[in-house]
């Protein structure tokens, strides 16, 4: 959480929860100035606790962020993975991501177009 205070008005910090139980963060960030055309509007941080990941807690982290870009009237969604076996990118995939063949600080950047 404390990385959402030093980024200000430009992160979205959500914390999820099933019922009672902490299950997860995620973090948008919609920096419609930013010089970098990938950190307008994309996930920031995305982390679910390993003994709930694939019961769906990721899925819907990423649904709300599209959900709150589109509200933003924003018609692209970024992401950043390190490539590696055990790495996002399968999630991300699944998801509707497509690498854009761009490299960040040797991590792939990938977009979701919202509809």
């Amino acid at each position: 959480m404390a990385d959402a205070y030093a980024h200000g008005e430009a992160a979205w910090p959500r914390l999820i929860f099933d019922g009672d139980q902490l299950v997860g963060f995620v973090m948008g960030g919609f920096d419609p100035d930013s010089p970098v055309d990938a950190f307008r509007c994309g996930i920031w941080r995305l982390n679910i606790a390993a003994e709930q990941q694939g019961r769906g807690y990721g899925r819907f982290a990423v649904e709300a962020v599209c959900a709150e870009a589109s509200h933003r009237g924003q018609r692209r969604v970024t992401v950043l993975w390190v490539p590696h076996v055990h790495g996002p990118a399968d999630f991300y995939l699944r998801l509707g991501f497509r690498p854009t063949g761009e490299r960040i600080q040797g991590q792939i950047l990938g977009e979701l177009a919202l509809t």
